[in-house]
């Protein structure tokens, strides 16, 4: 719930709750939801996402791996869901605890649109792992959480009662206000709804994305921008100026580092939000040998373990401890 406080001089002396918006949310709220899942509103979640759904295709909306190789399945419903909702989850769930290893890596390989890739070696790299996770341990259970609307208590309910069955099943609610005439979305995400305030002045650690574009590592360093493209770009939207970005190329490590001085901008030809840079590292150069602070620096570093699984890596990083990095990497990259 959110509250409006009232203040009678300096203190606060009333809590007023604001109405949630009972309204048919559009495909386009499901869409912006999944866009941002990963790196906005799970923001302390370790999860590598494999698979989006398919169209006309029964099956889950998201699917992700966690660290022990888990499936987690995410079904968003919208405001009111229809009767049979969780079932329906349920059966997806039961399809999904069949998929063998090379299933999933089928899956991987179109979600990235890179048939050659191995789910072993892309699992240890998103979570930096000192060997590769045996195939067989892959999939051994099977979690789901269902992301529906605050005003559906039927929904609420259902999924209460089967996770009383000992499933492992969640329920995680959102809420829609509307505010001087302006949509607000309200989001509780597990474990604890913890996030960095947006406000303050941060340290991330941002992707390059070689997953799934080779070349966008040029456009950054070239273009000196910070980017995402396609389906997550609106992930820079979470930057703000004077915020330290560290560029992170998969299997080498943190590449350059830079402060955020401009508000985001569109490039429809490339697909991509960017947000311009200010560079405090070296920059790498088409045709060197590329410096990097390995990822275990980063860790021994900053004394953090890292959620590498995600386009921008949490946690983020105060002020101090990104000026602490900032001249670590600086030593690596001269």
């Amino acid at each position: 719930m959110l509250y409006k406080l009232k203040k009678t001089g300096n203190k606060f002396v009333a809590m007023d709750p604001l109405p949630f918006v009972k309204v048919a949310l559009e495909k386009e709220l499901e869409d912006l939801m999944a866009q941002n899942l990963w790196d906005v509103l799970f923001e302390s979640s370790a999860l590598m996402p494999i698979s989006q759904e398919r169209p006309l295709q029964p099956e889950a909306d998201i699917y992700a791996l966690n660290e022990e190789g888990d499936l987690v399945l995410f079904e968003l419903k919208k405001s009111h869901a229809q009767a049979g909702a969780v079932h329906q989850a349920l059966r997806y769930c039961e399809k999904a605890a069949r998929y063998r290893y090379d299933d999933l890596e089928q899956k991987l390989r179109a979600y990235l649109n890179n048939k050659d890739l191995k789910l072993q070696e892309e699992h240890q790299l998103e979570f930096q792992l000192e060997r590769p996770l045996e195939k067989s341990k892959f999939n051994t259970k099977q979690r789901l959480i269902i992301v529906g609307s605050a005003v559906d208590s039927e929904l609420a309910k259902n999924v209460e009662y089967w996770k009383s069955r000992g499933l492992w099943l969640d329920f995680v609610p959102y809420r829609i206000y509307e505010i001087a005439g302006e949509d607000y979305f309200e989001f509780f995400s597990l474990p604890y709804d913890m996030h960095s305030n947006p406000k303050d002045v941060k340290g991330v650690i941002f992707d390059t994305n070689k997953s799934y574009r080779s070349e966008s590592i040029w456009y950054m360093c070239e273009g000196n921008r910070v980017a995402a493209f396609g389906g997550v770009k609106g992930i820079v939207h979470s930057l703000n100026k004077k915020d330290i970005v560290f560029l992170y190329h998969k299997g080498k490590g943190i590449i350059a580092a830079g402060e955020v001085k401009s508000d985001v901008r569109e490039d429809k030809d490339e697909d991509a939000l960017y947000r311009d840079l200010k560079w405090l590292t070296p920059v790498p150069q088409r045709g060197q040998s590329l410096k990097a602070m390995p990822a275990t620096d980063v860790e021994r570093a900053t004394g953090l373990g890292f959620y590498w699984a995600k386009t921008m890596k949490p946690p983020f990083l105060n002020a101090e401890q990104a000026g602490k990095l900032l001249a670590d990497l600086g030593k690596v990259l001269d």
